[in-house]
């Protein structure tokens, strides 16, 4: 990258030059004593020299006080050069020792050892460990743990790590000590502790093979009622990877600490999965049911984890979507087994669509494995975790279930206890299956999200379909190949409105496919990419006719949703009509067929930013202005279906308000997009509903939706009650961070002209911290994300974001670097905006001191 020869704390990482590990620590030895504002560490490594060479040991440190460095029980002369040590070392074997001190208290990073509402908490994915000692931190040196964790009792009660707990006892001056044992080797990214004062939800899981695992969920004591359903989701994620995978789980014991401040969603350490308390901590009355599923979703995730990415990890950080990709279609496949996999589906499309695709777009585009980077934090983006699923999910859907299981269990077999390439997974595939994935390594190599343009000419009882298949040009792959994907196609009848024939699994492999159908009954139309099995964007000049006809009428959940989504593009770019669109969902409500979760999916229009990607140059206000349109010309001209749909829904939920089925979540889903449209329409009915649904809720899901119907409303006789209810949501939740959160976001994502005055107000309130990540996102990220407001033209939305990059970078790199995601996306708006945005860029990499991460994102924005 051009930007490294200019500035060396841009220099890449590169692929190409791995070099295996010159030394291995197979077993390590960890004594701690824990102290907010001095921790002292002490770290014993045996040592092994990997292979024939003479080259000296060398470790990662930063930010270490070192005291103690010792090599086979004698001092050293040689001491640490910045953020490297190296000690020349005569043999094969050896015993290493350092002492070291830290201070958690001044971590403001969240990474390595911090501390966190008086309680001491690790994280070392992906370069953190470092942070605690000396050690080559790097994903392929894997060792056994034994850690003994020393603390004041009274302040840490509590003292966690990897692995099973051994002995404990009390010690003079009132401290306490415990040693922790993991007999899997790891590598250091999966170290972990947790000190401080906290209460647990316990329960047991019998595994396949009978052996019983003590489970417990650590929280503050007022907060272990809401881990019940995070409990049950980790049993039932237990249960689903015996079950399809034949994963049977390896500890004694099974921890979780729930954290407020947290970067990441949730942490994998082998045995101690550490998570953002957002991602445990929930019931009907302050998680909405998107909430819910959240939860049970990242649970299955690290816990899946526990084979996919600890067992067996990666080589390399190249590799990390072979632990991330995998293990999303893995939580994915378990979110579908709990409930609506057609609305799964739906949920798990629209999230690539409005992350991954813009940014398989645009500068910052990468394939799922990357050959290169500056900070490795920067790539745990939606192409390495969401495209990186997408590509395993065509892998099952070539082979079968069967064939992909074949496939896994080769893998796990063969690489159990190992750091391994995408390459060795491909191979397990292969050679469990006979097959060749040569050209199916392409996914792994090139970035830019593939465009399959369809044409359909009949004549008679025949019809041909041309696909044409092309990969658009991205920042330094400006020529890419055919890709091996499977399409899954079928013919709808134009008059009977069935299915014609059986459906079919394409494989596509060339640029150009063509497909005959012969002996047909009755003019077709082609339902395309069902179930969206493939991550492209299928171009095909479908009559707005055929589009609604297709929305009424395909046998296939996805296929129906994406003609409706595919009709309201083609409405919205231009100032046409809407009436087509009233008519679609006017015949979505009313059939029977239907169940209420899908209904509340399919009568969604296409976000503003979705609108925008499928633009050559995102006109912000006319896509506002023909969307809020289309939305009143569906509230006012159904305004009577959505009363039906509204009290009809309501009165099913009758006596099972806060029940988690999935029959209830669907009635509250097209309940409140009903209620979203009524106050839409602007009656005072409408008002008063959603005011009365909004005190009398029993659950988050109606309390925050009503919530939000009267924040989006611009009625001026809606502004007392949208005043009255934020002032009443923030009093009753007082406290709750992650409640608290979602009052902010609803601010911040309002659809009104005076957002960004709130959001200057909201910069300046009590509970803003940004040093909080959660809290970060829930505004300054929510606010990016709110495309007409966010875009003003005046830039000052771009100014406010930029303001507070550069500020939070001093305490947060990570967190300050997916702020400046949004700004990346200049080239894609108008010539006034591009250079609005290109200016703060520009900005924040002039801004002394800015952070690697930063300059990262930045500079590739601007190149």
């Amino acid at each position: 990258m051009a930007e490294s020869r200019s500035n060396p704390q841009l220099a890449a990482v590169r692929l190409a030059d791995y070099q295996p590990p010159d030394w291995l620590v197979p077993d390590i030895e960890l004594d701690i004593r824990l102290d907010a504002t001095r921790t002292v560490v002490k770290a014993r490594l045996h040592l092994r020299r990997n292979g024939r060479h003479d080259r000296p040991l060398v470790l990662d440190g930063h930010g270490l006080e070192t005291r103690i460095i010792m090599l086979n029980g004698k001092g050293c002369a040689n001491w640490p050069n910045g953020d490297t040590l190296t000690i020349p070392v005569d043999g094969d074997e050896a015993v290493f020792e350092t002492e070291v001190v830290i201070h958690p208290s001044r971590n403001t990073r969240l990474m390595g050892l911090y501390a966190s509402e008086g309680r001491l908490v690790t994280q070392c994915e992906a370069e953190g460990f470092r942070s605690i000692t000396w050690f080559p931190d790097r994903p392929d040196v894997l060792s056994r743990y034994r850690v003994r964790l020393e603390a004041d009792k009274a302040l840490y009660p509590i003292l966690l790590s990897n692995g099973d707990r051994g002995a404990a006892r009390d010690l003079p001056g009132g401290r306490h000590e415990i040693t922790w044992t993991d007999p899997w080797p790891k590598p250091s990214y999966l170290f972990a502790l947790v000190a401080g004062q906290l209460a647990a939800l316990t329960d047991e899981f019998v595994t396949m093979n009978g052996r019983r695992v003590q489970l417990a969920i650590w929280t503050a004591a007022a907060d272990v009622p809401r881990c019940a359903h995070a409990m049950a989701a980790l049993k039932a994620s237990m249960e689903f990877d015996e079950r399809v995978y034949g994963r049977e789980y390896d500890l004694d014991e099974f921890n979780i600490v729930a954290v407020a401040d947290f970067n990441a969603g949730a942490m994998e350490n082998k045995g101690l999965n550490i998570f953002n308390s957002k991602y445990i901590l929930a019931d009907s009355e302050t998680a909405t049911d998107m909430d819910f599923d959240a939860v049970a979703g990242v649970v299955a995730h690290e816990y899946f984890h526990n084979w996919t990415g600890n067992r067996v990890t990666c080589r390399d950080w190249f590799q990390l979507s072979l632990k991330e990709g995998l293990t999303v279609f893995r939580d994915q496949q378990f979110s579908a087994d709990q409930g609506s996999a057609a609305v799964k589906r739906i949920d798990d499309v629209r999230a690539l669509r409005a992350v991954q695709f813009p940014e398989d777009s645009g500068p910052l585009a990468h394939p799922i494995r990357p050959d290169h980077y500056v900070e490795i934090a920067n790539f745990y983006t939606a192409t390495v975790y969401n495209k990186g699923a997408e590509v395993i999910r065509m892998l099952h859907a070539l082979l079968g279930v069967d064939g992909f299981r074949r496939g896994t269990d080769l893998y796990f077999d063969r690489h159990d206890g190992e750091a391994v390439t995408c390459e060795d997974w491909l191979k397990a595939m292969e050679d469990a299956n006979g097959i060749d994935l040569k050209q199916f390594r392409r996914w792994y190599e090139q970035a830019g999200t593939p465009r399959v343009s369809v044409t359909l000419t009949q004549q008679g009882g025949r019809a041909e379909l041309v696909l044409r298949q092309t990969v658009p040009p991205t920042p330094g792959q400006p020529d890419k190949q055919p890709v091996h994907m499977p399409f899954r196609l079928a013919l709808i009848g134009r008059t009977s409105g069935r299915r014609i024939g059986d459906e079919q699994v394409v494989e596509l492999r060339e640029a150009v496919t063509h497909l005959t159908f012969a002996d047909l009954p009755e003019p077709v139309l082609p339902s395309l990419n069902r179930g969206f099995s493939a991550p492209v964007v299928v171009e095909a000049d479908t009559a707005r006719a055929d589009l609604a006809f297709l929305a009424a009428h395909d046998d296939d959940p996805f296929a129906r949703w994406e003609a409706f989504q595919q009709l309201a593009l083609s409405v919205l770019g231009s100032d046409d009509d809407p009436a087509p669109l009233v008519e679609a969902v006017r015949g979505t409500l009313a059939d029977p067929g239907l169940d209420a979760a899908f209904k509340g999916e399919a009568v969604l229009l296409p976000t503003e930013s979705f609108i925008g990607d499928a633009a050559t140059i995102v006109d912000v206000e006319a896509i506002h202005r023909r969307r809020e349109a289309a939305r009143m010309a569906i509230a006012t001209g159904l305004e009577s279906e959505w009363w039906a749909a509204y009290e009809r829904e309501r009165t099913a939920l009758a006596g099972r308000e806060t029940a988690l089925t999935p029959e209830a979540k669907g009635s509250r889903r097209l309940a409140n997009v009903a209620l979203s449209y009524l106050v839409t329409a602007g009656s005072d009915r409408a008002f008063a509903a959603a005011e009365t649904q909004y005190h009398a809720a029993l659950t988050m899901t109606d309390r925050l939706a009503a919530l939000r119907a009267l924040v989006n409303s611009q009625a001026t006789t809606a502004q007392g009650a949208r005043a009255a209810v934020l002032a009443d949501f923030h009093q009753r939740f007082a406290g709750n961070n992650d409640v608290i959160d979602k009052w902010f976001s609803a601010q911040a994502l309002a659809n009104r002209p005076d957002v960004l005055d709130q959001v200057e107000r909201l910069l300046k309130h009590p509970d803003f911290t940004p040093s909080n990540p959660n809290r970060l996102r829930s505004l300054v990220g929510a606010f990016a994300a709110n495309q007409r407001w966010f875009h003003a033209a005046d830039g000052a939305g771009y100014r406010l974001l930029a303001d507070q990059l550069i500020a939070v970078d001093r305490l947060n790199p990570q967190s300050a670097a997916r702020l400046a995601v949004p700004l990346g996306r200049w080239r894609r708006f108008d010539a006034v905006r591009a250079a609005l945005m290109r200016a703060e860029l520009e900005r924040i990499v002039a801004a002394p001191g800015m952070s690697k991460d930063v300059l990262e994102m930045a500079s590739r924005a601007l190149a």
